[in-house]
């Protein structure tokens, strides 16, 4: 049966369009903008700049380290110890900072020590074949650990000379966004690009489809592990940076509960747990919508502790969503 230049015109015309419309990711964006636009109705407060900024600052800090939970979970793998790694650097650069180091020094204690966290996960589970459910929870406990032990349980909040500098790079804003945000789009921008045109992004994308055939086709997997892993904490720890900047003051409770909310960004955003697929934008409007629905029970006067269920609901619906996707490409 032939097919004329015009049929096939109109189907790649209609390729990507059809493609985007199937995608977890858009309808993640639709719910969004429903609730946002349900949002505008209910209260006068919802579409103000002071609310925005407040609102897009906030899901910044989440949304940065789902960009490394995205990677580690398109491998197949999770990481659990993003929430204590966040607290341990944070303790770590006020510890630096408040000893008279410059912002310089501060910042790479910081990242060094998420670094070596990421290291340790993933050389155990790469090189030891460990689960990194079961690594990743024992360092979950470790690096909390290590942040009381450290502080000993007191808060910091003086940083030295560069403190003024140091709160203006997480709380500052570039032209009315804050700095964390304008942070988080350019990180989507260079994840979007690894994921889609490097060599390092498809081999994410290959060991998550199929160990087996990776190895065999030449990936090197035990080191693509180990990246992730390291890139993982690696997030946590510029996070945990700007989020001291932020507050103003580090405490080894920092980072509590983070990894759910990150785990969920990115599962929202179409992430599979099972590995193989997810995407920058999906924990980008993964880790928005969330914040978006704690916002709007605070400003529609529901009870805050009502966001966990209307978190779960949606993480949830997205798995459902992603399963039935699964059954109609199949």
């Amino acid at each position: 049966m032939s097919v004329s230049l015009e049929e096939i015109a109109q189907r790649r015309e209609h390729g990507p369009l059809r493609h985007m419309v199937r995608s977890q990711p858009f309808w993640v964006t639709v719910a969004l903008v429903l609730i946002c636009v349900v949002m505008s109705q209910v209260s006068e407060v919802f579409f103000t700049e002071d609310n925005f900024f407040n609102v897009t600052r906030n899901f910044a800090f989440i949304g940065i380290i789902a960009m490394g939970m995205t990677a580690v979970i398109i491998t197949g793998g999770i990481d659990l110890s993003v929430g204590s790694i966040v607290g341990l650097s944070g303790i770590v650069v006020g510890m630096v900072l408040h000893a008279g180091h410059s912002l310089g020094a501060g910042i790479a204690a910081g990242l060094l020590t998420a670094l070596a966290c990421g290291l340790v996960n993933g050389i155990l589970i790469a090189y030891v074949r460990l689960s990194s459910f079961i690594v990743t929870l024992g360092m979950f406990g470790i690096a909390r650990s290590l942040a009381q032990v450290l502080s000993e349980n007191h808060m910091i909040y003086e940083f030295g000379p560069d403190e003024k500098l140091f709160f203006a790079l997480g709380g500052g804003t570039i032209y009315g966004f804050a700095n964390p945000f304008i942070l988080l789009v350019a990180l989507i921008v260079v994840f979007m690009i690894v994921f889609r045109y490097t060599t390092w992004g498809r081999w994410v994308f290959a060991l998550g489809g199929n160990e087996n055939a990776a190895r065999l086709t030449g990936v090197p997997v035990n080191r693509m592990k180990l990246s992730v892993y390291m890139l993982s904490a690696l997030m946590a720890g510029i996070s945990a940076v700007l989020l001291v900047g932020w507050q103003g003051a580090a405490i080894n409770a920092m980072g509590t509960g983070y990894e759910l909310r990150v785990i969920a960004s990115s599962v929202i955003g179409g992430a599979d747990l099972m590995g193989g697929a997810g995407g920058a934008y999906g924990a980008f409007i993964g880790a928005a919508l969330i914040e978006v629905i704690r916002n709007s029970l605070l400003l529609a006067g529901v009870d805050a502790n009502w966001e966990g269920t209307f978190v779960g609901l949606f993480i949830v619906f997205a798995v459902l969503l992603s399963k039935f996707r699964g059954m109609r490409s199949g």
